[in-house]
């Protein structure tokens, strides 16, 4: 199943290969993600940046709602 938070920043930054250079990883790393591969923590602020914060680190990791919390239960 497609991702479809990822599919929205590879639609913004213009190409798999264009988020892949702005989040400093492979354009297979890329695919993977889009293709239901977990994005590593590491990652996800540098997808935000990419995206001018269209995509939410929340929405790319809602598993871990302590490290990127959903705006609805901050306090």
């Amino acid at each position: 199943m497609i991702n479809r938070h990822i599919q929205k920043a590879v639609d913004i930054t213009g190409s798999q290969a264009a988020l892949a250079r702005a989040c400093g990883v492979s354009s297979v790393a890329v695919f993977r993600w889009l293709n239901g591969r977990r994005v590593k923590a590491d990652y996800v602020m540098s997808i935000v940046k990419a995206t001018n914060g269209k995509v939410k680190a929340y929405q790319i990791r809602p598993d871990l709602p302590d490290t990127f919390p959903h705006p609805s239960s901050e306090a």
